[in-house]
């Protein structure tokens, strides 16, 4: 049976890239995003190269009657892969970023993620299968993040939240399986959005999502991308929170513009 994937965040990037990959696997999609014309250009892309059946749901998860009409519309749809992958950063010191700038991100980092987390995790408990994907970053798995800190705390929720939902399901024997994707710098648009150029050089999203499918095919609940990703977020933990946050202070000072 053909399967359907959900894709939030679908119109560039990682997002774009996973509707990509299953497009070329024969699966049936759906494409949420802000941008209506970039989702009409890739579905008309994947149907060209693959003959791909794509459902377009536009909607600004930062509003949140947008995330409850978005769970409605898709209430019927049978969902078997969902790629939770809308976000987007911040980055300046606490005194000088803009207030609305920073509540927006924490509403579709975080509200809208859990929300429709939470709704997709019933759906497909009910239908008896299904995976999910949240989209976090490597930045969930540090203390916390000067200069991005609220970038940061919002995706240490989504690391925690993912974790402690995974451990629900495995003893309740839910066929559900969720895992989080914890990606270093990636070379997306998220640069621009957040008004940041990366200190470290970053993996391509062909790349990032290539070893989030491996991951998912072994079933684990936190996949970081990369060698040497996986190396810094382990090492990471041997040093001293009051020794950790100034050498992150500084790499994050290295990205602002």
């Amino acid at each position: 049976m053909q399967k359907t994937i959900w894709i939030t965040g679908a119109s560039s990037g990682i997002g774009r890239e996973f509707a990509r990959r299953y497009a070329a696997m024969g699966c049936r999609l759906i494409l949420t995003a802000r941008r209506a014309d970039r989702l009409q250009t890739l579905a008309e892309e994947l149907h060209a190269a693959h003959g791909t059946e794509c459902r377009i749901e536009t909607a600004d998860l930062s509003r949140t009657e947008e995330c409850s009409r978005l769970c409605e519309t898709l209430a019927d749809e049978r969902i078997d892969i969902f790629i939770n992958n809308a976000g987007f950063g911040v980055c300046g010191s606490i005194l000088e970023t803009e207030e609305a700038r920073e509540e927006e991100m924490i509403q579709v980092n975080v509200a809208a993620m859990a929300r429709l987390f939470r709704a997709v995790v019933r759906k497909m408990n009910a239908q008896g299968s299904g995976t999910i994907l949240n989209v976090a970053s490597s930045a969930g798995l540090l203390p916390g993040g000067p200069y991005m800190a609220g970038y940061y705390a919002s995706k240490a929720y989504v690391v925690s939240l993912t974790r402690g939902v995974a451990e629900e399901l495995r003893e309740m024997h839910s066929p559900v399986y969720v895992c989080a994707l914890c990606p270093g710098p990636v070379d997306t648009e998220f640069n621009d959005r957040a008004g940041v150029v990366f200190a470290l050089q970053g993996i391509t999203p062909e790349l990032c999502v290539e070893e989030a499918m491996l991951g998912m095919m072994h079933h684990k609940t936190i996949i970081v991308p990369s060698a040497f990703m996986r190396l810094c977020t382990s090492a990471q933990r041997l040093v001293p929170i009051p020794l950790l946050m100034p050498i992150v202070a500084r790499q994050q000072k290295k990205k602002l513009k």
